[in-house]
C-alpha cells in the first residue's frame, strides 16, 4: 500500500496511509543501503504479522535541505507591513529560490492593522495584479482564504522573523505549536545524537516545522535559471530577438520592454538584476 512519510525520529516512522490511518513503520533493509527517507516523500508500505515496512520511495517531485522535506507543494511567504519593514526585494529573492526549486510561491501580507504606508501599498498591489497569489491578514482576522491554500497540500514557511509566521498557523490550529526549540532540546539535536524531521498537520495540510530558505543562497544557480524563475517573466521569455537573450544589455529584448511598458514592475526587474550580478560576478571569480 502507499502512503506519505510525516515525522522521522531516529529510525522510525510514522506514515499516513492513503485510507488516512496513522502507523508506524521501519525501513526495509534494502532501503537502508540506499537513499535516506525524509518528511513528505512517497512511500510503498509492506504489512508484515508484526509491522509496517517501507518497502520503496517513490521518485520525488522536489527536495528541500533545510528543512530537510520532499514534494512540497508550496512555500508561504510570510512578510509584514512593518514591525519588521515590508521587503520587496526580500519577498523577489524568496520567489525567484522559490520557482528554481519547482514550488509555487504564495504572499502572505500580515499586520495589516497596524497600518499601510502608500509606498508599501503600492508594492503590495504591484504583486496582487501579478501572477502570484497574495492574501493580507492579521492576528484578529485571518483570511478565510488562507486555510484553503493549506487544505491538502505540503507547506513550508518563510519570510522574515517576528513576522507572524507561528501566529498564522496557531490562529488556524489552536493546538498547533512550532516547538523547534524545545523538540532540540529533547531529541539533542545539537549533540548529533538523532534526527529529527517531520510535517505538521494544519487545516487538513501538511506544514514543515522549520522555515524553509532560511538561506538565500543563489551559488547554484545559473543566468538562464533566474530567468525562468521569475514569474513575471514567463509570458515574454521566448519573444527576445536572441534565444540565449538574459535581458540584461541585449537589443529588442522582450523582457525589458514589457518593464518599459509597465507590463512588469521596474522593481521586479531591478531586483533580477541584482541577482544576476551577483551570479555573474561569482562566474568571473572562477574563471
Amino acid at each position: 500500500m502507499q502512503g506519505r512519510i510525516i515525522r522521522i525520529v531516529s529510525k522510525d516512522y510514522r506514515i499516513q496511509l492513503e485510507t488516512g490511518e496513522l502507523v508506524d513503520a521501519v525501513l526495509s533493509g534494502k532501503l537502508r543501503l540506499d537513499k535516506s527517507p525524509v518528511a513528505g516523500d512517497v512511500v510503498e508500505v509492506k504489512a508484515t504479522d508484526t509491522q509496517y515496512v517501507v518497502e520503496r520511495i517513490e521518485p520525488r517531485l522536489n527536495e528541500l535541505r533545510r528543512p530537510h522535506v520532499a514534494n512540497v507543494d508550496q512555500a508561504l511567504i510570510v512578510m509584514s507591513v512593518k514591525e519588521p519593514d515590508f521587503s520587496c526585494t526580500l519577498v523577489d529573492r524568496l520567489t525567484f529560490l522559490i520557482m528554481h526549486a519547482g514550488i509555487q510561491p504564495v504572499l502572505i501580507v500580515t499586520k495589516t492593522d497596524l497600518g499601510i504606508s502608500d509606498e508599501v501599498e503600492e508594492m503590495i498591489q504591484e504583486y496582487e495584479k501579478g501572477p502570484m497569489r497574495v492574501i493580507r491578514t492579521h492576528k484578529e482576522q485571518l483570511d478565510p482564504s488562507f486555510a484553503e491554500i493549506i487544505a491538502g497540500k505540503i507547506s513550508v514557511l518563510t519570510g522574515q522573523s517576528g513576522a507572524g509566521k507561528s501566529t498564522l498557523l496557531n490562529g488556524l490550529e489552536p493546538s498547533f505549536k512550532l516547538k523547534t526549540q524545545e523538540i532540540s532540546k529533547a531529541l539533542g539535536r545539537g549533540k548529533h545524537t538523532t534526527r529529527h524531521n517531520e510535517l505538521h498537520q494544519v487545516a487538513g495540510g501538511w506544514v514543515a516545522d522549520t522555515p524553509g530558505f532560511s538561506s538565500l543562497d543563489f551559488t547554484h544557480m545559473k543566468t538562464d535559471d533566474l530567468a525562468q524563475s521569475v514569474l513575471e517573466f514567463q509570458p515574454y521569455l521566448n519573444s527576445c530577438r536572441f534565444k540565449d537573450c538574459i535581458h540584461q544589455n541585449e537589443p529588442d529584448c522582450a523582457i525589458k520592454n514589457a518593464v518599459k511598458n509597465g507590463s512588469i514592475p521596474e522593481r521586479r526587474y531591478q531586483n533580477y538584476l541584482a541577482i544576476l550580478t551577483m551570479i555573474q560576478n561569482r562566474k568571473e571569480k572562477y574563471v
